[in-house]
């Protein structure tokens, strides 16, 4: 058994430390897209639903909902 880096080596094999992943797999990485307008527009009129229908917070919505979906930054 050989040890490179951060990899251990035997025979043949070779296995490699584990990465976790919000997406259920097992070390598999997905690029994450930035959600569309119509994805975000639906979140904030769910949060605006959530509210009571109160209105004066489309803005704070909007940017709850970007945050929430993963595209803000």
């Amino acid at each position: 058994m050989k040890i490179m880096g951060r990899k251990t080596v035997k025979a043949d094999k070779t296995s490699a430390p584990m990465v976790k992943t919000s997406n259920g797999g097992a070390g598999i990485k997905t690029p994450r897209r930035a959600p569309s307008h119509e994805e975000i527009a639906a979140r904030s009129y769910e949060l605006y639903l959530a509210r009571g229908g109160e209105p004066g917070h489309a803005e704070e919505d909007w940017l709850r909902a970007e945050a929430e979906l993963g595209g803000a930054g």
